[in-house]
């Protein structure tokens, strides 16, 4: 008998691993990965084979791990994490400062310049790929089932496309911005742009300013993205090809949101919903934070953290938020690294890490001091966690803004931070019942779905892989022209024959009138 349930569990396991598919996964390096590696390590979890394509200067995505097999391309591509460091404590000095249009213009230029040089050292690296004889040989051998990839770059699309395999996008952004400006039709009048913090009811000066950011973000295109991809494209696949066409050509778009984060507009039958997919129940914290946490009694716990990319903050301006923190009740479990402020109060514990999703899942949490991430405001909606924003740059704001539209957050400029306004604000939000209120409304909402978002993303991966894509849910709408799209040549085809018609109508009428007139002129 023991031995027959031996032979069962390995038949079961062996059944399971064979059963599974091959997955070949192109990621971006940084917060990004965060997110891919929950999907990676999920698809590992059910049987499948995972193969990750890395740059060899790749931070976050480790070249060994137990959950999948690492292609190491030796070619620059992954985080600069120095840059963007540099980068946000600049943005910070210079908001402080008072500098606004010309330095402010300086360093959106620098930003341009450097994703324009991260999709350049993309295209290169793909490249290096393709001319891998022995590398791209050994690709197809593999037989993949699919590729999956965050089309934040355009790596994975190309790959995809090179190697003739259904595509899956595990995105919010592509090379364009937000992703369903590349594939659901997107009216301005409605539909606010990535950073320009409007809602979908704008008045005219702000569907104007929503115009003006659209114009400049496809100028940034065409500008920064487009000479990159387009000279890629023209060298391995033809001058008839169309770059961003490949990336609208994706079979299945897992967005990284949904409509409790988003405002309501257009979208596609590909494109799957997936905000939150990355949040977990609590576990139980370590026990020197279950023990600080608990020693808060009915005050509670505030808990901060400014993301990855700021580990410390301008002296000033830590020692502003200390002695804030130090006039509250509350105890306050603070993510930072930077030199210990003189104004650290016994209620204020500096960690260099902190478990994020298990402490906002805490019952003693009461508020989440934030920059305003992706990651952070879904796991503060996954928990009902009302936000005090701090946003710094890039999509920050704009998120911040949709919670403060929502009445969950409040938001402060950190560069003009002091401790008055910061006390002020927290105990807003800690004392004002609707901020929790809303936000457990906005958690009761996502949490009310038949199926948990990761579970949903893997059956669409896993969909993809067994129907061999999804082209039945592929629109074609970005294989038309422009004047085909809105039906231009249509409208003025029928105005053509409209007015035809009416010039027929126009001469006949007057030819019977004249007919008639002759005939009245010789009766007389």
């Amino acid at each position: 008998m023991h031995h027959f349930t031996w032979t069962v569990l390995v038949l079961s396991v062996t059944l399971s691993v064979s059963s599974g598919g091959k997955v070949l996964v192109f990621p971006v390096d940084g917060s990004h990965w965060v997110n891919m590696k929950v999907i990676v390590e999920e698809l590992h979890s059910r049987g499948h084979s995972i193969t990750v394509v890395r740059a060899s200067d790749s931070w976050y995505i480790k070249e060994e791990s137990p959950h999948y097999k690492a292609i190491n391309i030796l070619s620059p591509g992954g985080f600069d994490e120095k840059f963007f460091g540099s980068l946000v404590m600049r943005v910070l000095n210079t908001r402080k400062e008072g500098k606004f249009f010309w330095t402010r213009l300086m360093l959106q230029l620098e930003v341009m310049e450097h994703f324009s040089k991260v999709q350049r050292q993309m295209c290169e690296m793909t490249a290096m790929m393709f001319q891998d004889a022995a590398l791209m040989t050994s690709l197809t051998d593999s037989k993949f089932d699919v590729v999956l990839t965050d089309p934040f770059i355009g790596g994975g699309v190309f790959l995809a496309r090179r190697l003739d395999l259904p595509l899956v996008f595990n995105v919010r952004w592509t090379v364009h911005g937000e992703g369903h400006f590349a594939i659901a039709p997107t009216p301005l009048s409605y539909v606010p742009m990535p950073g320009s913090e409007l809602t979908d009811k704008m008045t005219f000066s702000q569907r104007l300013k929503n115009m003006l950011i659209y114009a400049f973000n496809s100028y940034k295109i065409a500008t920064i993205i487009a000479p990159h991809y387009n000279t890629f494209c023209k060298q391995f696949f033809g001058s008839e090809v169309e770059y961003f066409s490949l990336f609208q050509n994706a079979d299945i778009w897992l967005m990284r949101n949904d409509f409790t984060f988003e405002f309501p507009h257009p979208t596609m039958p590909n494109v799957v919903y997936m905000g939150g997919f990355q949040c977990k129940p609590a576990r139980p914290l370590p026990v020197d934070l279950e023990e600080f946490v608990n020693s808060s009694g009915e005050h509670g716990v505030i808990v901060m953290s400014l993301g990855t990319l700021l580990a410390e903050l301008p002296s000033d301006t830590a020692e502003e938020i200390a002695a804030a923190f130090v006039q509250l009740p509350q105890k306050v479990l603070w993510r930072y690294t930077g030199p210990k402020p003189s104004t650290l109060g016994n209620n204020t514990l500096l960690v260099d890490w902190l478990p994020q999703n298990d402490l906002l899942g805490h019952p003693k949490t009461k508020v989440f001091v934030a920059h305003g991430g992706t990651n952070g405001v879904q796991e503060a909606i996954y928990h009902g966690i009302p936000i005090l924003g701090l946003p710094l740059m890039f999509d920050q704001p704009d998120n911040l803004s949709r919670m403060v539209r929502r009445g969950t957050a409040k938001v402060l400029d950190i560069a003009t931070l002091d401790r008055a306004e910061l006390v002020e604000a927290l105990k807003e939000v800690l004392y004002e019942p609707s901020y929790r209120e809303n936000m457990q409304r906005l958690s009761r909402i996502h949490h009310d779905q038949p199926m948990k978002p990761l579970d949903r993303a893997i059956f669409w991966i896993e969909f993809v892989m067994r129907n061999g894509g999804a082209g039945h849910l592929r629109t074609q709408s970005f294989r038309m022209s422009w004047i085909a799209y809105h039906s231009i040549d249509v409208i003025l085809s029928l105005l053509m024959a409209l007015m035809l018609l009416l010039l027929i109508t126009f001469l006949a009428i007057k030819k019977c009138c004249s007919l008639l007139f002759r005939k009245e002129v010789k009766i007389e």
